[in-house]
């Protein structure tokens, strides 16, 4: 009898580990996709793409992300979050217990998707669908979120358009305009409609882009606009250091976003990542962590910085 009761015990031991383990990393798969895997995933998607379509979906859920309450009752409105770093952004926000405005201008279906996911962390979430480009529409979503939300302390400025032309001779007047009016003015009229909104240790996170310090030939506006938005990123935490509010940039590598299979060649989709060190794209949720580290007070002495989340891309070098 002695022993059989010493022996009950014996296979429960493991069972436990088991379920531990499982609790410490959630049973998903790591493995990210490589660059050598979008030959078979390629797709060309037409703009603005939306996230549901794509065949190979980007890995924005969170799913892996373990929240500490470092961003609890702050309201933040987001620009460009119904899909993509927006969306992992969002639900980041929400799982540290911010609530979340989220602006976007286009795929409706998407940003409905986002929004549950931000529901499912039991914190409000607005969608408003407006143009940054337009500086009225921009303090309207001000207005919306200070009301619905009852404040505002985290301004994300993260809409952008691109569109690869192989040819710079090719790009036309209406892209270049749209390019700057969404990824800088855009930037700006946010920031000007937010401002009078911020107090002391309430924050603004730009979205840069590693090709605004390499360059990319096939994108040669919107990089040029992304280098602006860093520029813009560190004058403006100089002329807002002395009242506390801190401005910083989040600057990515090759991420898989609706925008890739939207707006890329075909050649480049096929291989997308390859250039990086760890010869992958990164997934929007591996992003959003960047993001939560400038908005907490993990962040305190942080403004005016251009946070590289690249994978290890280091150069213009193919």
């Amino acid at each position: 009898m002695k022993k059989t009761a010493a022996a009950k015990p014996a296979p429960k031991k493991p069972a436990t580990a088991t379920k531990a383990t499982s609790k410490a990393a959630p049973a998903k798969a790591e493995r990210r996709p490589m660059a050598t895997d979008f030959k078979e995933a390629a797709q060309k998607l037409p703009y603005p793409a939306s996230q549901a379509d794509m065949k190979l979906q980007p890995d924005s859920d969170l799913a892996n992300y373990r929240a500490a309450g470092k961003l609890q009752n702050k309201v933040a409105l987001i620009t460009g979050a119904d899909s993509g770093i927006g969306r992992a952004v969002a639900i980041a926000f929400a799982k540290e217990g911010a609530h979340v405005a989220i602006l976007f201008n286009e795929n409706v279906q998407d940003a409905e998707k986002t929004k549950q996911m931000v529901e499912k962390e039991k914190r409000k979430c607005l969608l408003l669908q407006l143009d940054v480009r337009d500086p009225e529409q921009c303090r309207q979503a001000v207005r919306r979120t200070l009301a619905e939300l009852g404040g505002l302390n985290i301004l994300v400025n993260n809409a952008a358009f691109q569109m690869s032309q192989e040819k710079f001779e090719d790009i036309s007047e209406e892209q270049i305009r749209r390019t700057f009016d969404t990824n800088i003015l855009g930037y700006i009229w946010m920031a000007q409609a937010a401002l009078p909104h911020l107090k002391k240790d309430d924050c603004i996170i730009n979205t840069g882009s590693i090709v605004g310090i390499t360059g990319i030939p096939i994108l040669v506006d919107y990089a040029a606009s992304k280098a602006g938005i860093h520029a813009l990123t560190k004058s403006l935490a100089l002329y807002l250091g002395e009242r506390g509010i801190r401005v910083n940039c989040v600057v990515p590598g090759p991420v898989w976003t609706p925008n890739i299979p939207a707006t890329m060649p075909m050649k480049e989709i096929k291989k997308f990542g390859h250039e990086v060190a760890l010869k992958r794209p990164g997934q929007p949720e591996e992003i959003a962590p960047a993001y939560v580290l400038l908005a907490s007070q993990d962040g305190s002495f942080m403004t005016g910085s251009l946070v590289h989340v690249t994978g290890g891309k280091l150069s213009s070098d193919e």
